[in-house]
């Protein structure tokens, strides 16, 4: 673990406990409108040359909209948290209790500055998945430009109807299922598990269309925001015979930045590694 994330860990270890209960410190009205007006750092990793700075530098330049951004370390963001007229991108650590094999997994949060003792008494604007902790940046960079727009339009969601922070988080976004009949699915080969890892195996389940692309198609989707498109953000422990841990699926649209599925299971010998055909077959249901 590098420094940067040695960090981290410390200093949300009162926020992962938070999550692990379900329950996410929800904004009020008043916040919601305090982040608004805010300007948004982004916590960058000590390393210079680490890869997470470049993808994100990038993806901030070419992604963020909502409100103005910038830059700062781990030490900056310790002084500057207590304030809310700044929020904060940052890059954190979890685990979940539940899991035995005690995986660690990357999150990305959208947290709001305040006065208050512990970090996980920040209010948090949105969360999500972004990683296995200790894989690789190339493997979940090149969609950091689709989950920063996810991320804002959850923020637009919540600032225009603040009652909807009270909602099951991310998988409030399963009610946006029965729109995805008519779009395309894009996937990489390795996110899918052995029982739909072909098309003619999807095709036996779901009658939409899914293509099984390389990454480059999926970079090129986000950033022309192809339309009628969704990508699969998964994310879990490498490797297809793994048999521990979590599982996390996404399907985030490339034209609209709306997520439009949100699961995760337990992975295990009935339950392998990536997309499942339970998943597909969820999704038929609306064909």
């Amino acid at each position: 673990m590098n420094n940067m994330k040695k960090a981290i860990a410390v200093l949300f270890m009162s926020y992962f406990s938070l999550l692990l209960i379900g329950q996410s410190p929800f904004p009020s009205k008043e916040e919601i409108q305090e982040f608004s007006e805010s300007t948004t750092y982004v916590v960058l990793e000590d390393d210079p040359l680490a890869d997470f700075n470049f993808y994100i530098r990038d993806a901030m330049k070419e992604y963020w909209e909502i409100t103005p951004y910038d830059f700062m370390s781990v030490s900056d963001f310790n002084v500057r948290r207590i304030s809310s007229s700044n929020s904060f991108i940052v890059l954190t650590e979890t685990n979940y209790e539940k899991d035995k094999a005690h995986t660690v997994y990357n999150f990305i949060n959208l947290l709001l500055g305040k006065d208050v003792d512990q970090l996980g008494e920040m209010p948090e604007i949105c969360a999500i998945p972004l990683s296995y902790v200790g894989e690789v940046e190339d493997e979940y960079g090149y969609k950091l430009g689709a989950v920063l727009s996810f991320m804002q339009k959850h923020a637009r969601l919540i600032m225009e109807d603040p009652s909807k922070t009270g909602r099951k988080y991310l998988k409030y976004y399963n009610e946006n299922i029965p729109s995805i009949k008519g779009k395309t699915i894009l996937v990489k080969q390795e996110d899918l598990s052995t029982e739909i890892n072909t098309i003619s195996k999807i095709n036996d389940i779901y009658s939409n269309e899914v293509q099984i692309v390389p990454e480059e198609e999926i970079v090129k989707a986000i950033q022309e925001k192809t339309p009628n498109t969704l990508i699969l953000h998964k994310v879990s422990p490498p490797g297809e015979n793994v048999r521990e841990g979590y599982c996390f699926k996404m399907l985030i649209g490339t034209d609209d930045a709306n997520m439009y599925y949100y699961d995760m299971h337990t992975i295990d010998k009935k339950h392998p590694n990536g997309l499942l055909a339970s998943d597909l077959k969820r999704l038929a249901r609306f064909d």
